[in-house]
Formats: C-alpha cells, structure tokens, sequence
C-alpha cells in the first residue's frame, strides 16, 4: 500500500488525504521519521484534519520529539473539539496525560 501512495505522491497528487494515508502506511512500517515528514504536510494542507494531528503526535513520540508531540496534540485536540470529533478528543486527552506524567524516581 506504501508503495502505490508514493507512487500517486510521485505523479503529482499530492493532497492532505494522499499525505495522511502515507504517514498511517509509513507509521505501519515503522518509519515514524517518515510519517511525520508526510503528517506534518497533511496538516499544513489542513488544519483542520483532527487524525492527522492525532497521528503527527504519535511519529513524533516515537522519534521521542516530546516537545513536538506535545504542541501537536494540543493543537490536535483544539481541532477535533472544533470538528466535534470525539474520538480523536478522548485519545489525545490521554496522549497528553501520559506524556505529561512526571518520570517515576
């Protein structure tokens, strides 16, 4: 599946949903920093894509960006609270709790 998005991505498709399906595949593959090349500029061509925040967030803790996560998950949350996206409110509310939480010791 990575594969045919970057082909469409190579052929000049290049929109929001194309970037947010090839940071879910390269999530899948383990390439966070290469989903959060392709979250970052889905969420540049839409601000007000909630999951695609939600999954910015996700590569950049994988990369232990914390800061980066952090900021994109707020705005994730201020985004899906807009949207009336529930779901996507619920895990990010938990994301940042969690990075949040002090360091145990």
């Amino acid at each position: 599946m990575r594969e045919r998005l970057e082909k469409m991505l190579a052929e000049g498709r290049d929109n929001a949903l194309l970037r947010f399906g090839l940071g879910q595949a390269c999530l899948k593959d383990e390439d966070a920093e290469a989903a959060a090349l392709h979250l970052t500029q889905a969420t540049a061509q839409n601000p007000r894509h909630s999951a695609a925040w939600k999954l910015l967030g996700v590569a950049l803790r994988r990369l232990d960006r914390l800061d980066a996560a952090e900021a994109a998950w707020t705005q994730g949350l201020v985004v899906a609270e807009q949207q009336g996206d529930h779901q996507s409110v619920k895990e990010m509310t938990v994301f940042l709790k969690r990075l949040r939480r002090p360091a145990p010791g």
